[in-house]
């Protein structure tokens, strides 16, 4: 199916657009009241994850009421340990939550490698909603890095230092390479299969990479994202490492399109050390659009000037927090197509 804006496409592969891309980390989500009256039908929030049906609806929201140029598939990056063998809750108030971790050599032998078929209520979801779609916009399709599950796995929880997970890549770097190639075989079939469901390019959260120093984060993270990266090759991929400003002349030699900043990234030094050969994507601080109008706009312009009108996609440094107001963030999507198509 050709899409009717395929803007988002354009810029990742560094081709030209007659305006700035936008879409928004989280924009499948709590700001949204249509999204909490779906949300209300279920008590659980991994049912709803696995319910295809309310999942693609909430998906396709953001493009009826934001404006955005991609839906992002709603889901969560927590579905692989799940469906390696370690299921999880969501916890309202306090996060994710899983009752058993990863603590020895034979429990990461008990996981098994993931499959496409195992994540079949996400697939199932994205056929949903490209159906929906109708070509309008691109799909995005999305997995945690390696690390960042890894993290959760051995953990059991969010946590401030995840010292845990860190405890074992200085007491075990064995058992740690063993279960980050598992995650990573895993997200391979998955990413894979949602693109075989309709994603039109994916991205790669490594939410936790900035607890890392840059040698464990090139030995424990880098190499896996990379790997991934290797084995995706029929769409666009953004990679999205929270924090990693260490990393960025790193995350340059891999084989993704999009590299994604987070608001503590001076932007002109993030060109510089990544060079032109990638899109580079973000990265207003979420927190902006807390602010009045007049500040959004100006400090949204800045953004846009700074990053310049080729190979860049506009978005925020993280995910909106939940309680963002609509109209702002609408505010924010409008602001960046009007300024980007009067400077065209």
């Amino acid at each position: 199916m050709n899409l009717k804006n395929d803007l988002i496409l354009r810029a990742a592969r560094g081709e030209k657009t007659e305006r700035t891309p936008v879409w928004l980390m989280r924009q499948a989500g709590r700001i949204l009241p249509e999204y909490r009256k779906v949300r209300e039908q279920l008590k659980d929030f991994v049912t709803f994850v696995k319910t295809p049906e309310l999942a693609a609806e909430v998906t396709v929201q953001p493009v009826d009421i934001l404006g955005v140029d991609a839906a992002i598939i709603f889901s969560d990056i927590l579905v692989i340990p799940e469906a390696m063998g370690l299921p999880y809750k969501m916890l309202e108030a306090k996060g994710p939550w899983f009752e058993k971790t990863v603590k020895t050599e034979k429990d990461v032998e008990q996981l098994r490698i993931a499959n496409g078929d195992d994540l079949s209520y996400v697939t199932d979801a994205i056929k949903l909603a490209k159906k929906e779609l109708n070509g309008r916009v691109p799909l995005i399709g999305f997995s945690g890095a390696p690390w960042t599950l890894f993290a959760y796995m051995i953990e059991g929880s969010g946590s401030k230092t995840f010292s845990q997970a860190k405890k074992m890549l200085y007491t075990n770097p064995k058992l740690s390479h063993a279960l980050l190639q598992k995650i990573t075989d895993s997200t391979i079939n998955y990413l894979k299969a949602q693109i075989a469901a309709g994603a039109d390019l994916i991205q790669i959260f490594d939410s936790w990479a900035g607890i890392l120093s840059p040698e464990q984060y090139n030995e424990f993270s880098l190499r896996y994202i990379s790997q991934i990266c290797d084995a995706i090759t029929l769409v666009p991929k953004i990679v999205f490492a929270k924090d990693a400003y260490f990393a960025r002349k790193a995350m340059s030699k891999i084989k993704c399109d999009v590299i994604g900043l987070d608001w503590t990234m001076d932007i002109a030094e993030s060109r510089t050390l990544i060079g032109l050969n990638k899109t580079l994507q973000g990265n207003a601080d979420p927190c902006l659009l807390y602010a009045d109008y007049d500040v959004i706009k100006r400090e949204t312009e800045k953004m846009l000037r700074a990053f310049g009108p080729s190979r860049y996609i506009a978005n925020l440094g993280h995910g909106l927090y939940p309680d963002t107001e609509k109209d702002k963030v609408k505010f924010f999507v409008d602001t960046v197509k009007e300024f980007s198509t009067e400077v065209r």
